[in-house]
């Protein structure tokens, strides 16, 4: 017997998705990926000045706030032609650190562990077991039992109110969650923590980017920066890369090895084949060889095997999504032009297109990255996923899947925090050295192509622009979460994770916990991949939640 579940909208997520699965005897069988609003960004960027891209794009998402900014520089600089200076390549890395390190924890403690966490069941904890059950996920925890007391206290009084605020809404109760009541309560604790830190990490774009959200300390050359700052905003920033070094090393890491331990069986769920990372973190201006996390794709699961990048090889196919044409079209001569036909899961259901790589459904994001990096012998990867399998039991092939996913995510942030010290080190010496050449000053030309490869926290990033007269002609992007949650190709293939929800066991279908865990593990960010525009004030399309 066969039935269709509905979800929409997702929520725990940025954006507008909806994702529709056939269940057969209680384990999904088929699934659709539907992208809700038209991006219509490219069309916004014709005729202005590249240079002035970089402003526009940054603002496609309130997440991910700084990635679309320094993609659309770096594209721009291709296109000119230039080269940044040394700090200007290691303020943006600071910069991107910081936004990984954010984001990464917002994913997990605020998007994706009420997956995993009963709300409900942690007001019948006892606080004393609690103390043993922190300190049994990790040692370096110092709470004890009047601390659980109060946190189970404000969950009481949240449930008292009948005011549940973001713990509103959940499938609360369900059979799939295993965790004690004291296991409960100490993740729920680590929730509320994670979000005290959120207002210190948010201080490090703060202070190399002048606020947060959207940076404003980008420009194609370089940076805004003339050592305006002080010495002792760069001690504050070295001093908040620790704060989250302890809290990544403390909590992040500890609690994702506990749900891994816990729910292992999503270590054979919600896997993909194909998996492509353009690398991030440049260590020097010869790219892609001096980036901290490496280029490659990995088919069919051979992390040992392990294939350079190739641009040329990427197309994206609009046979299933809203828009004109037929042809699956490299970025540089891809075009958005929308054709709203309604949803029809036999022809076009999304406004999201179908990228793929040599042909390929690619899933990109933290474990592609994790992996290549692995496959690639990484040493600071391989220590750190080889410490992860052992801690859990779990196998290196067992990684493709849904508890995967949501480690890989863990462990990067782990490196990405270790190598940040080092990086603000740098700068603090080329501070005290007097070097302040932090922009390259370069003659705009008339006309030029360009693009630029690099990786947002939830996966593979680029942006292609072609100018005349000084003014866009093309502007394409591709984003993560288009690679991720795009429809069926022209071949018909699923998209990755329409891929990845088949063979997800659905216990209870009024109640679809199982699905949104792989949805979640994939950290959607639908507001990059679609955009609202509204041309002569009317809508393109509605959308009726009920």
């Amino acid at each position: 017997m066969a039935s269709n579940i509905v979800i929409d909208p997702v929520t725990r997520i940025e954006g507008h998705l909806r994702m529709e699965t056939e269940v057969t005897n209680g384990t999904v069988s088929n699934a659709w990926s539907t992208g809700t609003l038209f991006r219509g960004l490219e069309t916004i960027l014709k005729n202005r000045d590249p240079r002035d891209a970089w402003m526009l794009t940054q603002r496609i998402c309130g997440v991910c706030t700084y990635v679309h900014g320094v993609t659309s520089v770096r594209c721009v600089e291709d296109a000119v032609g230039i080269t940044v200076p040394d700090n200007a390549r290691n303020i943006r890395n600071l910069l991107m650190g910081a936004q990984y390190v954010q984001d990464h924890i917002i994913h997990f403690y605020h998007l994706h562990l009420l997956d995993w966490v009963d709300i409900t069941s942690a007001l019948q904890a006892d606080p004393t077991i609690a103390v043993t059950v922190d300190q049994g996920i990790s040692s370096a925890r110092t709470r004890d039992a009047a601390y659980f007391t109060a946190v189970k206290q404000k969950l009481s009084d949240f449930a008292g109110s009948g005011q549940l605020g973001p713990f509103a809404n959940g499938y609360w109760g369900h059979s799939g969650y295993t965790l004690s009541p004291e296991m409960n309560l100490v993740l729920t604790a680590n929730y509320l923590e994670a979000l005290r830190l959120q207002t210190r990490i948010i201080k490090m774009h703060a202070i190399l980017g002048g606020k947060n959200p959207h940076p404003q300390s980008l420009l194609v050359g370089g940076v805004s920066l003339n050592w305006n700052y002080s010495y002792a905003s760069l001690i504050d920033f070295q001093n908040l890369c620790t704060e989250a070094q302890d809290f990544v090393n403390t909590f992040y890491l500890p609690d994702v090895t506990a749900i891994a331990k816990a729910y292992k069986d999503y270590a054979a769920v919600g896997g993909c084949d194909n998996f492509l990372c353009f690398g991030e973190f440049p260590q020097s201006a010869i790219e892609p060889d001096s980036l901290l996390f490496p280029r490659g794709a990995i088919f069919n699961r051979a992390t040992a095997a392990v294939q350079p990048v190739d641009v040329a090889n990427i197309t994206e196919h609009v046979a299933r999504s809203w828009y004109s044409g037929s042809a699956a079209l490299n970025p540089a001569q891809g075009d958005t032009v929308p054709v709203y036909t309604g949803i029809d899961l036999d022809d076009k259901y999304s406004w999201l297109k179908a990228p793929r790589y040599q042909g390929q459904p690619m899933e990109v994001g933290p474990l592609a990255r994790v992996m290549v990096a692995y496959g690639k012998g990484m040493a600071e990867m391989v220590q750190a996923v080889d410490s992860f399998l052992g801690d859990t039991g779990l196998s290196l092939s067992q990684m493709y899947s849904t508890i995967g996913r949501t480690a890989a995510r863990a462990i990067e942030t782990k490196v990405i925090a270790d190598a940040m010290p080092g990086w603000t080190s740098q700068l603090l010496q080329q501070v005290q050295a007097g070097n302040n050449n932090n922009r390259t000053i370069f003659t705009m030309p008339a006309a030029g192509t360009g693009f630029a490869l690099n990786e947002a926290p939830r996966g593979a990033l680029g942006h292609w622009v072609n100018y005349s007269d000084t003014k866009i002609a093309n502007y394409q992007i591709v984003v993560p979460s288009t690679w991720n949650f795009g429809p069926r190709d022209a071949a018909n293939v699923a998209g990755p994770v329409e891929q990845a929800l088949v063979g997800t066991p659905v216990a209870n279908q009024q109640q679809p916990l199982e699905v949104l865990r792989v949805i979640h593990s994939f950290d959607p960010c639908i507001a990059c991949a679609v955009h609202l525009v509204n041309p002569k004030n009317g809508d393109v399309v509605k959308i009726t939640v009920r």
